[in-house]
């Protein structure tokens, strides 16, 4: 058994939690505060006070430090902190689902390492053990901890493609699309409401000629600001995720899988197999056009802040896929075969199919109401079009798609959710619900939706509609459950 401290910067750590205690000094500066020459001799006569509660954080940070024990055996690492309640976490190292160790480059020079342990058990994504070590004992660390000893790899990947990582970034980054959109929707639809307003402030008045000219040419300036203001978010939120998974490369071994990159904050990560949720392969519609796909995966601890994606493989062809996906350990088996039926096509495109109807008679009514709008309201309507006619054609491939296969321990599930195709692949004991659901049109149709929920620290429901009655009732046989039964009950 060997006892360490944490770093000696997780002083600091603990301190800010102390913060607030400089609400004292400043109330007293504020009690002292005179606008006048004398006021701040006044404040450094009681400076000392100020002085006294910087110490006193600084001293209860040192003192936390003190007591926060890292311990290690030979089954378990331990985490043991607190003064006043001592607090004592426990984590059998058979239990840990995933590991990371972080290397921001703030901390490098100081030889400082964020380790984080995760399980199974606990809610809201938080890690189950966070703690911040010295570099020195991370071979210790990772000798104990679950990972790929050396000798142990079964198969090493080579590092990530430079256009892999920059794609993976343009498609998962802030909505590509929605910001190419949305730009393009400022930048023409400033122009059109400039020439617009324009002609009617002519009819009105000559008199207000030369303020409403200065008005006119702000128009379009704040909508292409607007457009700059999408287009600079997207921008900066894809050279973020450049830099995050600079360097991705992968390897694993017949137990664990490991995954490193960042050029800024290097991370390691150690997914153990057995604890794997579920493999998730995801398409947009671009993607798909040019048979490209992103590997995610769904562990314990990785890819749980809104910072991160839970990416397992960047974007690849999707013809070398099915060859990574076995040498990692998962084989993606045979296509679907329970399909949606085709008198179920509606359930996919009702809502787009409506909303992109309903905007005609919404444009007549307007431009008949207001008929000095026309030329906006023509390009507004055209423009609310677009996105309901892509997304027919999203849920038209998603129809197509869509389906069930079960072989071996295995279950793999195609669908869509909004305009992203998610390919589920998960073993059948990972598998914790399932529910049936029937409208009365559905159940005179002899349809139903299927939803699947698997382990996982949040609740996630993959959801596969209009499969016939006859699909389901094999598929609750193979799984050894009564959907038909349970609901008609």
């Amino acid at each position: 058994m060997n006892i360490y401290h944490e770093h000696p910067l997780r002083i600091l750590r603990y301190s800010i939690k102390n913060i607030w205690l400089l609400i004292f000094p400043l109330l007293r500066g504020i009690r002292t505060l005179r606008f006048n020459r004398s006021w701040f001799y006044e404040w450094l006569q009681g400076a000392w006070f100020d002085i006294m509660i910087l110490g006193l954080i600084v001293i209860f940070g040192l003192f936390q430090w003190y007591f926060s024990r890292i311990i290690i055996t030979s089954s378990s690492i331990t985490h043991r902190y607190g003064i006043v309640f001592r607090i004592k976490t426990t984590i059998p190292f058979c239990n840990i689902s995933s590991t990371s160790f972080e290397s921001p480059i703030y901390l490098s020079p100081f030889g400082a390492v964020k380790v984080r342990c995760d399980t199974r058990a606990g809610i809201f994504k938080s890690s189950d053990m966070k703690v911040m070590v010295n570099r020195r004992i991370m071979p210790e660390l990772k000798s104990k901890l679950p990972g790929i000893k050396a000798g142990e790899a079964s198969c090493d990947f080579p590092k990530a493609s430079a256009i892999s990582v920059i794609l993976f970034s343009i498609f998962f980054s802030s909505g590509f699309s929605g910001t190419v959109y949305l730009a393009t929707f400022f930048f023409k639809g400033g122009d059109i409401a400039r020439d617009m307003i324009g002609t009617y402030l002519d009819r009105i008045t000559e008199s207000t000629e030369k303020f409403t000219g200065k008005l006119l040419q702000r128009i379009p300036d704040a909508a292409v600001g607007l457009g700059i203001l999408f287009v600079g978010a997207w921008l900066i939120s894809f050279f973020i995720n450049i830099t995050r998974y600079y360097a991705f490369s992968l390897n694993t071994s017949d137990r664990a899988i490991k995954l490193n990159y960042g050029l800024f904050n290097r991370k390691e990560y150690t997914l153990v197999k057995e604890h794997i949720n579920y493999i998730d392969i995801r398409q947009n519609m671009i993607m798909k056009g040019f048979r490209a796909i992103a590997v995610h995966v769904s562990c314990a601890g990785y890819g749980n802040s809104r910072k991160s994606l839970p990416v397992l493989l960047p974007v690849r062809r999707e013809r070398g896929i099915r060859e990574d996906l076995v040498k990692i350990g998962i084989n993606r088996g045979d296509k679907s075969r329970f399909k949606p039926v085709w008198t179920g096509y509606w359930q996919y495109v009702w809502i787009p199919v409506l909303t992109s109807l309903s905007l005609v008679p919404v444009y007549m009514i307007v431009t008949r109401a207001i008929p000095m709008l026309n030329t906006l309201t023509v390009f507004v309507a055209v423009m609310a079009e677009v996105p309901a006619v892509w997304l027919i054609a999203v849920k038209t491939v998603a129809f197509f798609t869509s389906g069930i296969s079960i072989y071996d321990d295995r279950i793999k599930l195609h669908y869509n959710r909004f305009t992203t195709f998610h390919t589920i692949i998960a073993d059948r004991n990972k598998l914790v619900k399932v529910e049936l659901e029937q409208t009365i049109f559905q159940k005179i149709g002899r349809r139903g939706s299927l939803s699947f929920w698997f382990e996982g620290e949040t609740k996630r429901r993959h959801k596969i509609r209009a499969l016939s009655e006859k699909n389901i009732a094999i598929i609750s046989e193979m799984l050894d459950i009564e959907l038909f039964k349970l609901i008609d009950a």
